[in-house]
Protein backbone atom coordinates (compact mmCIF):
# COMPACT_ATOMS: atom_id res chain seq x y z
CA UNK A 1 0.00 0.00 0.00
CA UNK A 2 1.32 3.43 -0.95
CA UNK A 3 0.14 6.31 1.27
CA UNK A 4 -1.84 8.86 -0.73
CA UNK A 5 -0.04 12.14 -1.29
CA UNK A 6 -1.83 15.11 0.24
CA UNK A 7 -0.93 18.79 0.35
CA UNK A 8 1.57 20.62 -1.79
CA UNK A 9 4.83 19.29 -0.29
CA UNK A 10 6.16 16.18 -1.95
CA UNK A 11 7.23 13.33 0.29
CA UNK A 12 10.79 12.19 -0.41
CA UNK A 13 11.44 8.47 -0.77
CA UNK A 14 14.73 6.61 -1.25
CA UNK A 15 14.20 3.57 -3.47
CA UNK A 16 16.64 0.66 -3.26
CA UNK A 17 17.15 0.06 -6.98
CA UNK A 18 18.80 -3.28 -7.68
CA UNK A 19 18.55 -3.07 -11.46
CA UNK A 20 15.72 -5.59 -11.57
CA UNK A 21 12.19 -5.14 -12.84
CA UNK A 22 10.54 -5.07 -9.40
CA UNK A 23 12.50 -2.21 -7.85
CA UNK A 24 12.40 -0.35 -11.17
CA UNK A 25 8.60 -0.50 -11.27
CA UNK A 26 8.49 0.48 -7.58
CA UNK A 27 10.41 3.66 -8.43
CA UNK A 28 8.17 4.36 -11.43
CA UNK A 29 4.98 3.84 -9.39
CA UNK A 30 6.15 6.17 -6.64
CA UNK A 31 7.11 8.90 -9.08
CA UNK A 32 3.77 8.47 -10.81
CA UNK A 33 2.05 8.89 -7.43
CA UNK A 34 3.77 12.23 -6.86
CA UNK A 35 6.69 11.32 -4.61
CA UNK A 36 10.11 12.94 -4.82
CA UNK A 37 12.02 9.76 -5.72
CA UNK A 38 15.74 9.24 -5.11
CA UNK A 39 17.10 6.05 -6.62
CA UNK A 40 19.98 4.36 -4.80
CA UNK A 41 22.03 1.39 -5.88
CA UNK A 42 23.86 -0.36 -3.07
CA UNK A 43 27.35 -1.21 -4.21
CA UNK A 44 28.29 -4.37 -2.33
CA UNK A 45 31.42 -5.65 -4.03
CA UNK A 46 29.63 -8.42 -5.89
CA UNK A 47 31.24 -10.37 -8.76
CA UNK A 48 32.13 -8.20 -11.74
CA UNK A 49 32.49 -4.87 -9.96
CA UNK A 50 36.26 -4.88 -10.31
CA UNK A 51 35.86 -4.57 -14.08
CA UNK A 52 35.54 -0.81 -13.72
CA UNK A 53 35.48 1.39 -10.63
CA UNK A 54 33.29 4.02 -12.27
CA UNK A 55 29.73 2.82 -12.90
CA UNK A 56 29.15 5.73 -15.26
CA UNK A 57 31.78 4.32 -17.64
CA UNK A 58 30.61 0.69 -17.62
CA UNK A 59 29.71 -0.42 -21.12
CA UNK A 60 27.26 -3.22 -20.33
CA UNK A 61 23.88 -4.38 -21.59
CA UNK A 62 20.61 -5.23 -19.91
CA UNK A 63 20.81 -8.86 -18.89
CA UNK A 64 20.88 -11.42 -16.13
CA UNK A 65 23.46 -11.18 -13.35
CA UNK A 66 23.44 -11.84 -9.68
CA UNK A 67 21.63 -9.16 -7.68
CA UNK A 68 23.73 -6.00 -7.31
CA UNK A 69 26.39 -6.87 -9.90
CA UNK A 70 28.04 -4.19 -12.04
CA UNK A 71 25.55 -4.92 -14.84
CA UNK A 72 22.71 -4.37 -12.42
CA UNK A 73 24.15 -1.00 -11.42
CA UNK A 74 24.06 0.11 -15.05
CA UNK A 75 20.54 -1.23 -15.49
CA UNK A 76 19.38 0.76 -12.45
CA UNK A 77 21.06 3.87 -13.83
CA UNK A 78 19.29 3.41 -17.18
CA UNK A 79 15.93 3.16 -15.43
CA UNK A 80 16.59 6.23 -13.27
CA UNK A 81 17.52 8.23 -16.39
CA UNK A 82 14.35 7.04 -18.12
CA UNK A 83 12.26 8.15 -15.14
CA UNK A 84 14.14 11.43 -14.71
CA UNK A 85 14.90 10.82 -11.05
CA UNK A 86 18.05 11.41 -9.02
CA UNK A 87 20.31 8.37 -8.82
CA UNK A 88 23.21 7.60 -6.51
CA UNK A 89 25.54 4.66 -6.02
CA UNK A 90 26.17 4.05 -2.32
CA UNK A 91 29.36 2.25 -1.38
CA UNK A 92 28.35 -0.44 1.11
CA UNK A 93 31.26 -2.76 0.33
CA UNK A 94 32.69 -2.61 3.83
CA UNK A 95 29.29 -3.14 5.41
CA UNK A 96 28.58 -6.02 3.04
CA UNK A 97 31.70 -7.72 4.35
CA UNK A 98 29.71 -8.31 7.53
CA UNK A 99 27.21 -10.37 5.51
CA UNK A 100 29.93 -12.56 4.03
CA UNK A 101 31.60 -12.99 7.44
CA UNK A 102 28.24 -14.06 8.84
CA UNK A 103 27.72 -16.49 5.94
CA UNK A 104 31.09 -18.17 6.42
CA UNK A 105 30.79 -18.17 10.20
CA UNK A 106 27.41 -19.88 10.14
CA UNK A 107 28.60 -22.65 7.83
CA UNK A 108 31.71 -23.16 9.94
CA UNK A 109 29.51 -23.43 13.02
CA UNK A 110 27.42 -26.13 11.37
CA UNK A 111 24.39 -23.95 10.63
CA UNK A 112 22.65 -22.99 7.38
CA UNK A 113 22.67 -19.19 6.93
CA UNK A 114 20.16 -16.95 5.17
CA UNK A 115 22.19 -13.95 3.94
CA UNK A 116 19.20 -12.36 2.18
CA UNK A 117 17.37 -11.83 5.47
CA UNK A 118 20.50 -10.38 7.06
CA UNK A 119 21.07 -8.11 4.07
CA UNK A 120 17.57 -6.69 4.44
CA UNK A 121 17.99 -6.20 8.20
CA UNK A 122 21.49 -4.74 8.15
CA UNK A 123 21.68 -2.95 4.80
CA UNK A 124 18.41 -2.19 2.99
CA UNK A 125 16.48 -1.32 6.13
CA UNK A 126 19.55 -0.54 8.19
CA UNK A 127 22.32 1.38 6.44
CA UNK A 128 20.04 2.57 3.64
CA UNK A 129 17.47 3.77 6.19
CA UNK A 130 20.27 5.71 7.91
CA UNK A 131 21.17 7.30 4.57
CA UNK A 132 17.51 8.18 3.94
CA UNK A 133 17.33 9.99 7.27
CA UNK A 134 20.55 11.84 6.48
CA UNK A 135 18.95 13.40 3.37
CA UNK A 136 15.64 14.05 5.15
CA UNK A 137 13.75 11.42 3.20
CA UNK A 138 10.39 10.35 4.59
CA UNK A 139 10.49 6.76 3.38
CA UNK A 140 12.64 3.91 2.12
CA UNK A 141 11.10 1.73 -0.61
CA UNK A 142 12.06 -1.52 -2.28
CA UNK A 143 10.69 -3.97 -4.83
CA UNK A 144 9.87 -6.71 -2.32
CA UNK A 145 6.64 -8.67 -2.75
CA UNK A 146 5.17 -7.81 0.65
CA UNK A 147 2.88 -5.09 2.00
CA UNK A 148 2.98 -2.60 4.85
CA UNK A 149 -0.34 -1.74 6.49
CA UNK A 150 -1.42 -0.12 9.76
CA UNK A 151 -3.37 -2.07 12.39
CA UNK A 152 -4.36 -0.53 15.72
CA UNK A 153 -1.99 2.36 15.15
CA UNK A 154 1.12 0.27 14.53
CA UNK A 155 2.73 -0.90 11.28
CA UNK A 156 1.81 -4.37 10.08
CA UNK A 157 3.80 -6.44 7.61
CA UNK A 158 1.69 -8.58 5.29
CA UNK A 159 2.34 -11.17 2.63
CA UNK A 160 2.51 -10.11 -0.98
CA UNK A 161 -0.65 -10.64 -3.04
CA UNK A 162 1.29 -12.94 -5.40
CA UNK A 163 1.75 -16.03 -3.20
CA UNK A 164 4.35 -17.47 -5.59
CA UNK A 165 6.54 -14.38 -5.12
CA UNK A 166 5.77 -13.46 -1.50
CA UNK A 167 8.90 -12.17 0.27
CA UNK A 168 7.48 -11.30 3.67
CA UNK A 169 9.59 -14.09 5.19
CA UNK A 170 12.85 -12.29 4.41
CA UNK A 171 11.53 -9.06 5.94
CA UNK A 172 10.52 -10.48 9.34
CA UNK A 173 13.53 -8.82 11.00
CA UNK A 174 12.40 -5.29 10.13
CA UNK A 175 12.03 -3.07 13.18
CA UNK A 176 8.66 -1.47 13.84
CA UNK A 177 10.06 2.04 13.66
CA UNK A 178 11.61 1.33 10.26
CA UNK A 179 8.35 -0.17 8.99
CA UNK A 180 6.65 3.15 9.70
CA UNK A 181 8.90 4.64 7.05
CA UNK A 182 8.84 1.77 4.55
CA UNK A 183 6.96 1.57 1.24
CA UNK A 184 6.55 -1.67 -0.70
CA UNK A 185 4.68 -0.63 -3.87
CA UNK A 186 4.76 -3.92 -5.80
CA UNK A 187 3.42 -6.12 -2.99
CA UNK A 188 -0.18 -5.56 -3.99
CA UNK A 189 0.33 -6.95 -7.49
CA UNK A 190 1.18 -10.19 -9.25
CA UNK A 191 4.50 -10.54 -11.04
CA UNK A 192 2.80 -10.63 -14.44
CA UNK A 193 1.17 -7.27 -13.66
CA UNK A 194 4.51 -5.77 -12.64
CA UNK A 195 6.08 -6.85 -15.92
CA UNK A 196 3.19 -5.30 -17.83
CA UNK A 197 3.63 -2.07 -15.88
CA UNK A 198 7.35 -2.07 -16.65
CA UNK A 199 6.54 -2.30 -20.34
CA UNK A 200 3.90 0.45 -20.03
CA UNK A 201 6.43 2.68 -18.25
CA UNK A 202 8.82 1.84 -21.12
CA UNK A 203 11.50 0.64 -18.73
CA UNK A 204 14.48 -1.09 -20.36
CA UNK A 205 14.37 -3.95 -17.82
CA UNK A 206 10.75 -4.98 -18.49
CA UNK A 207 11.81 -8.46 -19.70
CA UNK A 208 14.96 -8.90 -17.59
CA UNK A 209 15.08 -12.39 -16.00
CA UNK A 210 14.75 -12.60 -12.23
CA UNK A 211 17.86 -13.17 -10.17
CA UNK A 212 17.79 -16.57 -8.47
CA UNK A 213 21.18 -16.95 -6.81
CA UNK A 214 22.83 -15.36 -3.81
CA UNK A 215 24.60 -12.29 -5.19
CA UNK A 216 28.06 -13.22 -3.91
CA UNK A 217 27.69 -16.90 -4.88
CA UNK A 218 26.57 -16.72 -8.53
CA UNK A 219 27.94 -20.21 -9.22
CA UNK A 220 26.04 -21.65 -6.21
CA UNK A 221 29.32 -23.05 -4.79
CA UNK A 222 28.78 -22.02 -1.18
CA UNK A 223 31.72 -24.06 0.11
CA UNK A 224 34.11 -22.15 -2.17
CA UNK A 225 33.07 -18.86 -0.57
CA UNK A 226 33.48 -20.26 2.93
CA UNK A 227 36.88 -21.71 2.11
CA UNK A 228 38.14 -18.50 0.51
CA UNK A 229 36.93 -16.45 3.49
CA UNK A 230 38.28 -18.84 6.14
CA UNK A 231 41.26 -20.75 4.73
CA UNK A 232 42.07 -23.86 6.72
CA UNK A 233 38.55 -24.25 8.08
CA UNK A 234 37.86 -27.43 6.06
CA UNK A 235 39.14 -30.84 7.09
CA UNK A 236 38.12 -34.44 6.37
CA UNK A 237 35.64 -36.02 8.75
CA UNK A 238 33.40 -39.00 9.25
CA UNK A 239 30.04 -39.75 7.69
CA UNK A 240 27.90 -41.78 10.08
CA UNK A 241 24.54 -43.50 9.91
CA UNK A 242 21.83 -42.95 12.51
CA UNK A 243 23.21 -45.84 14.58
CA UNK A 244 26.60 -44.13 14.84
CA UNK A 245 28.41 -46.42 12.43
CA UNK A 246 31.12 -44.85 10.28
CA UNK A 247 30.14 -45.39 6.64
CA UNK A 248 32.31 -42.91 4.78
CA UNK A 249 34.42 -39.75 4.82
CA UNK A 250 33.66 -36.19 3.77
CA UNK A 251 35.93 -33.25 2.87
CA UNK A 252 34.43 -30.82 5.38
CA UNK A 253 31.03 -30.53 7.08
CA UNK A 254 30.58 -27.12 5.40
CA UNK A 255 29.70 -28.94 2.18
CA UNK A 256 26.41 -30.13 3.68
CA UNK A 257 23.15 -28.82 5.07
CA UNK A 258 20.27 -30.50 6.90
CA UNK A 259 17.94 -32.21 4.43
CA UNK A 260 20.54 -32.45 1.66
CA UNK A 261 20.26 -35.57 -0.50
CA UNK A 262 22.62 -35.05 -3.42
CA UNK A 263 26.40 -35.11 -3.15
CA UNK A 264 26.71 -37.25 -0.01
CA UNK A 265 28.69 -39.87 -1.98
CA UNK A 266 27.75 -42.87 0.12
CA UNK A 267 25.07 -45.51 -0.53
CA UNK A 268 22.94 -47.45 1.93
CA UNK A 269 20.60 -49.09 -0.54
CA UNK A 270 17.82 -46.55 -0.01
CA UNK A 271 17.49 -42.76 -0.40
CA UNK A 272 19.52 -41.02 2.29
CA UNK A 273 19.57 -37.45 3.59
CA UNK A 274 21.81 -35.40 5.82
CA UNK A 275 19.91 -35.55 9.12
CA UNK A 276 22.47 -34.03 11.48
CA UNK A 277 25.75 -32.09 11.54
CA UNK A 278 28.26 -31.78 14.36
CA UNK A 279 30.67 -28.98 13.54
CA UNK A 280 32.78 -29.53 16.65
CA UNK A 281 33.31 -33.22 15.87
CA UNK A 282 33.34 -32.50 12.10
CA UNK A 283 30.87 -35.30 11.43
CA UNK A 284 27.67 -35.55 9.44
CA UNK A 285 24.92 -38.10 9.99
CA UNK A 286 22.84 -39.51 7.17
CA UNK A 287 19.65 -41.50 7.28
CA UNK A 288 16.22 -42.10 5.75
CA UNK A 289 13.80 -39.27 5.20
CA UNK A 290 11.76 -40.07 8.30
CA UNK A 291 14.86 -39.31 10.40
CA UNK A 292 14.53 -35.69 9.29
CA UNK A 293 11.19 -35.18 11.03
CA UNK A 294 11.08 -32.79 14.00
CA UNK A 295 8.14 -31.97 16.21
CA UNK A 296 9.24 -28.39 16.81
CA UNK A 297 12.12 -25.99 17.13
CA UNK A 298 13.65 -23.35 19.37
CA UNK A 299 14.72 -19.97 17.97
CA UNK A 300 16.53 -16.97 19.41
CA UNK A 301 17.46 -13.44 18.22
CA UNK A 302 13.74 -12.85 17.90
CA UNK A 303 12.01 -9.83 16.36
CA UNK A 304 8.33 -9.12 16.97
CA UNK A 305 5.94 -6.85 15.13
CA UNK A 306 3.28 -7.52 17.78
CA UNK A 307 3.54 -7.90 21.54
CA UNK A 308 5.56 -11.13 22.00
CA UNK A 309 3.25 -14.11 22.72
CA UNK A 310 4.32 -15.08 26.25
CA UNK A 311 1.35 -17.47 26.42
CA UNK A 312 0.67 -20.26 23.95
CA UNK A 313 -0.56 -18.83 20.66
CA UNK A 314 -1.83 -20.57 17.56
CA UNK A 315 -0.41 -19.41 14.23
CA UNK A 316 1.17 -20.62 11.02
CA UNK A 317 4.95 -20.81 10.71
CA UNK A 318 7.47 -21.02 7.89
CA UNK A 319 10.85 -22.65 8.56
CA UNK A 320 12.40 -21.82 5.18
CA UNK A 321 11.82 -19.20 2.52
CA UNK A 322 10.31 -21.71 0.09
CA UNK A 323 8.49 -23.77 2.73
CA UNK A 324 4.71 -23.73 2.94
CA UNK A 325 3.23 -22.29 6.13
CA UNK A 326 2.17 -24.97 8.62
CA UNK A 327 0.00 -24.70 11.75
CA UNK A 328 1.80 -24.59 15.08
CA UNK A 329 1.64 -23.43 18.69
CA UNK A 330 4.24 -20.86 19.76
CA UNK A 331 5.26 -18.99 22.87
CA UNK A 332 8.15 -16.80 23.97
CA UNK A 333 10.34 -17.07 27.04
CA UNK A 334 12.69 -14.09 27.22
CA UNK A 335 14.32 -13.86 23.78
CA UNK A 336 13.61 -17.50 23.00
CA UNK A 337 10.78 -18.63 20.73
CA UNK A 338 9.42 -22.14 21.26
CA UNK A 339 7.53 -23.71 18.34
CA UNK A 340 5.52 -26.95 18.34
CA UNK A 341 4.30 -28.04 14.90
CA UNK A 342 0.89 -29.70 14.59
CA UNK A 343 2.57 -32.25 12.32
CA UNK A 344 6.30 -33.12 12.28
CA UNK A 345 8.32 -31.16 9.71
CA UNK A 346 11.32 -32.27 7.68
CA UNK A 347 14.72 -30.59 7.58
CA UNK A 348 14.42 -28.04 10.39
CA UNK A 349 17.83 -26.44 9.87
CA UNK A 350 19.61 -24.43 12.58
CA UNK A 351 20.60 -21.06 11.14
CA UNK A 352 17.39 -20.59 9.16
CA UNK A 353 14.59 -18.30 10.29
CA UNK A 354 11.23 -19.44 11.62
CA UNK A 355 8.57 -16.82 10.89
CA UNK A 356 5.10 -16.69 12.47
CA UNK A 357 1.94 -15.62 10.60
CA UNK A 358 -1.65 -14.87 11.48
CA UNK A 359 -3.34 -15.20 8.12
CA UNK A 360 -1.33 -12.91 5.85
CA UNK A 361 0.15 -10.85 8.70
CA UNK A 362 3.73 -11.38 9.90
CA UNK A 363 3.76 -11.58 13.69
CA UNK A 364 7.51 -11.98 14.12
CA UNK A 365 10.07 -14.75 14.28
CA UNK A 366 13.59 -15.75 15.16
CA UNK A 367 16.63 -17.74 14.13
CA UNK A 368 16.43 -21.50 14.63
CA UNK A 369 19.01 -22.75 17.14
CA UNK A 370 17.86 -26.37 17.29
CA UNK A 371 15.14 -28.78 16.26
CA UNK A 372 13.16 -30.44 19.03
CA UNK A 373 10.78 -33.31 19.57
CA UNK A 374 8.04 -30.72 20.00
CA UNK A 375 8.20 -30.46 23.78
CA UNK A 376 10.64 -27.51 23.67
Amino acid sequence: MIPTMTGSAKKKVVVAMSGGVDSSVAAAMLKDDGYDVVGCFMRLGSPGETLNEDVDQCNVKIGKQGCCSINDAKDAQHVAAKLGIAFYVLNFKQDFGRIIDYFAGEYNAGRTPNPCVRCNDWLKFGKLADYARSIDADYVASGHYARVDTIDGRPALRRGVDASKDQSYVLFGAKLENLRHTLLPVGGYHKSEIRRMAEQFDLPVYDKPDSQEICFVPDMDYARVVRSKTPGSFSPGQIRDTEGNVIGEHEGHQHFTIGQRRGVKVALGYPIYVVNKDAEANTITVGPRDALAAGGCVADQTNWLIDPPTEQRRCDVKIRYNARPVPASVHVEGDRLHVRFDEPQDAVAPGQAVVCYDGDRVLGGGWISRATSGDG
